[in-house]
């Protein structure tokens, strides 16, 4: 592997004193670019990851590094994406997309003078997705689908080196998810940013990550790592093949003996 971008060691977590491990003896390392996935049984610990690769939260034990520096607090290269959506209902969708660059250092301090770059920014971004037309539109009006495409612009529009990604497509119908599956790869492939991929979905892993972590029952820890072999740009076709099929198999099997353990 080339130079870790995020790298975890020996990393434990404990929400209280007196609380059990959420976290225990995690290690793991990703390089700059590289897109992963973690899965796993529900409760293991997955979300409480994001949070330490993130700075939301310190670790009980052991360092986090992103990126060279150890994480300290939360950081300003990263962006991320949730299950819910989370678009400020009174604002368009397009001023939704343009909210980290009126938060986030050096985009802030230079809003006022350069608003009209942003705004064409993200609505360039916003076409690339699909919603170009749609940038007046408040997320009540809105698919479910149209809104999580708004919530990842939103994300990126700061050009973030790092994508937190927690159950992104988990409450869209299935259809919808796969669509999305491939406009992630698009705007991942385009600028290759490195991804943590939090997910359920073993498909979705298999169509999105390079590498996948399973992890174990809580306190949870990395169980297995798997490289994944296939070729992008990945197509939908590409689910019905023998291969990926086995490999969701695989990742299905090792799941299946965590819970049994």
């Amino acid at each position: 592997m080339t130079h870790a971008f995020v790298e975890l060691d020996r990393v434990k977590l404990r929400y209280q004193e007196g609380e059990g491990l959420a976290l225990e003896q995690t290690d793991m390392k990703i390089a700059n670019g590289e897109f992963i996935a973690v899965v796993g049984p529900s409760g293991c610990g997955k979300s409480s990851l994001l949070k330490l690769v993130s700075g939301l939260l310190p670790a009980t034990e052991g360092t986090v590094i992103v990126d060279g520096r150890e994480v300290s607090g939360p950081l300003k290269i990263c962006g991320m994406a949730f299950q819910n959506p989370t678009l400020l209902p009174w604002r368009s969708t397009l001023a939704n997309v343009l909210l980290p660059l009126e938060i986030v250092q050096p985009h802030r301090s230079r809003m006022r003078t350069q608003r009209k770059t942003f705004e064409e920014m993200a609505t360039r971004m916003l076409t690339g997705v699909g919603l170009g037309g749609y940038e007046k539109k408040f997320p009540w009006e809105l698919s479910g689908g149209m809104q999580q495409r708004a919530s990842l612009c939103r994300a990126l529009i700061h050009e973030p080196d790092l994508l937190l990604l927690d159950e992104p497509f988990g409450a869209l119908d299935a259809f919808t998810r796969e669509e999305l599956w491939d406009t992630l790869q698009k705007l991942w492939m385009e600028r290759p940013f490195t991804v943590i991929l939090v997910t359920h979905d073993l498909r979705e892993a298999v169509y999105l990550a390079d590498t996948i972590y399973v992890m174990s029952t809580r306190p949870g820890r990395i169980l297995v790592r798997y490289e994944n072999p296939l070729p992008r740009p990945r197509t939908q076709e590409m689910t019905f093949r023998e291969d990926f099929g086995d490999m969701v198999h695989g990742l299905k099997s090792h799941i299946r003996t965590v819970r049994a353990a």
